[in-house]
Parts: C-alpha cells; structure tokens; sequence
C-alpha cells in the first residue's frame, strides 16, 4: 500500500523534515513503497504538482522539491502498486483545477469494475482520466459528486467536501464491494483545494494533528495561539496534519477511526464526522 501525507496552516511553513528526515517522514517510508512519489504545493491558491515513478529516496528531484517547499497547503504520497503501470501518469497526487487528491488503498479486481466506475463520471471530466489506477478514477468520481453542489471553480463549505467524499466511498462499495466473499476496497483518501482540505479513513490507517506539545517557533512565531500547543477550544486551528504513519518529533497524534472523516474549511475550522455522518463537537 502507499503512504500519504497532508498538511495545512495559517502560515506558510517548509516541510522538509515530514518529508526527508524525520523517522516515518515519507523519504524513509519509500523504502518499502519504491513505486514513485508526487508532492503538490500551493502558490496564491494555485497548485503545483511534481510526479515521478523513481523510488523518492533515491530521486533528488524528491529531496529538492522536498527541500525548498514553503507552502500554506501540501499534499505528498509514495506509492507502492497495486494497481496500474510504473509510469508518471499513474503517481499520486492527481491534480484538476484547484483540487489535488490522494489514495492509500485498491480496489479488488479493478478491472472488472473499471468501465461501470468511469461511467459514473461526468462526461466533461471522464475525458482527464490519463492513467489508468482505480485512484484516479475514484478522484473524478469525488469530483463529480462535488460538482453536484455547484462549479469546481467555487470554494465548497467544509460539509459539501466531505459529503462529496462518502459518497464516492459508497459509490466505490456498492459497485465494487463483494460481502460475501469479504471484498472491499480499502478507500482512506485526502482531498484540497489548497483552502479547505479534508480526509477519510476507509481502509487503511490515517493519523491527524492539530497541535504540538510545545512549538519550536513558539517566541518568534507571529501566528502563535493557544490552540498551536493544546486542543483547540474555539473550534479554530493554526495547522492540519495527516499522515499514514505518526511522524516523530513534537505533534500529537490521534488516529482515525474507521469512517471517520476530519478536515478544516478555508478559515481553519476543524470539523470531525463519524461514521454514522454525524458531526462531532471539536471545541475541548
């Protein structure tokens, strides 16, 4: 399976060491995930996506781009195949517009399933789908539920983004999944349109952080609150982090249950949604 990581602050902030040095940053983790990497960063609201299916801790394209990211919004992913080609087209993160999005996980059987799932695509968007992996087909899926709320040029309330993304994860179950003979695609995927970012767990393990047991930057960070070194208790925080594994140093981690989906809107206001859709108080 792959790995992901995904980060958003009020401030713009380098991630080198999530990506390269940290232990489980996403360097060391290609390792056992060779397959290629992608990092997508954002610039005025506008997304740049670097790809390539070279194993990251070996490409110095990776540690480059890595190393000199200063960005409010990053998404990052290594890949380990299980679907598709070794190829550029096929490395995550998949960028459309302003949206990037991330997979960690299979659907069983894809080829059996992957005409009736592009079908499901809108047709104005079926015609991107370049590569040929279940998540790229799962990211035009969430696209199209999304665009049901209006135009993808639009910034879509934090609500609108994650009922776009259970219903691309039941959309995937009720095409793909086999009960009966235990079937089901493994679907925990991350989502920005470098404002507002959001992620759910179904399948493989994702952790999330919103603060720190004590800021590195704390006496000459301008943008220091309280919520940046406990749990917030305004609803309001200065920094989202997701990844596949707890990466080391000062975060605390929490891990997302099955279903669960967390995220924050463009003004950084943390919302959490279990699995029985129900929106969960946030403020400690």
């Amino acid at each position: 399976m792959c790995r992901l990581f995904g980060f958003r602050s009020v401030i713009q902030s380098q991630v080198h060491r999530s990506l390269l040095h940290a232990d489980n940053a996403l360097c060391q983790l290609s390792s056992d995930h060779p397959d290629g990497w992608g990092v997508a960063y954002y610039v005025d609201g506008t997304p740049h996506v670097t790809r390539s299916p070279a194993p990251a801790i070996d490409d110095q394209i990776f540690h480059r781009v890595s190393g000199v990211v200063a960005s409010e919004t990053v998404i990052a992913h290594v890949r380990k195949a299980t679907v598709g080609e070794l190829n550029v087209l096929n490395c995550h993160p998949f960028q459309h517009g302003r949206w990037t999005f991330a997979h960690n996980g299979d659907i069983k059987e894809f080829d059996q399933h992957r005409e009736a799932m592009v079908d499901q695509i809108a047709p104005r968007l079926r015609r991107y789908v370049l590569g040929d992996t279940d998540s790229e087909v799962i990211f035009f899926l969430f696209l199209t539920n999304l665009s049901r709320s209006g135009p993808l040029s639009n910034r879509f309330s934090i609500d609108e983004v994650v009922e776009a993304l259970r219903d691309t994860v039941e959309q995937v179950r009720a095409t793909c999944d086999d009960e009966a003979a235990e079937r089901r695609a493994l679907l925990t995927l991350l989502v920005t349109d470098g404002s507002t970012m959001a992620a759910t767990r179904s399948g493989k393990e994702l952790f999330w952080s919103t603060y720190k047991t004590r800021c590195a930057d704390r006496d000459t960070c301008p943008s220091l609150t309280p919520a940046c070194e406990a749990p917030t208790e305004t609803g309001f925080v200065n920094h989202l982090v997701f990844s596949s594994e707890p990466i080391a140093g000062e975060n605390i981690w929490h891990e997302m249950e099955r279903d669960e989906v967390v995220g924050v809107d463009w003004r950084m206001r943390l919302a959490r949604y279990n699995s029985n859709k129900k929106k969960l108080d946030v403020v400690a």
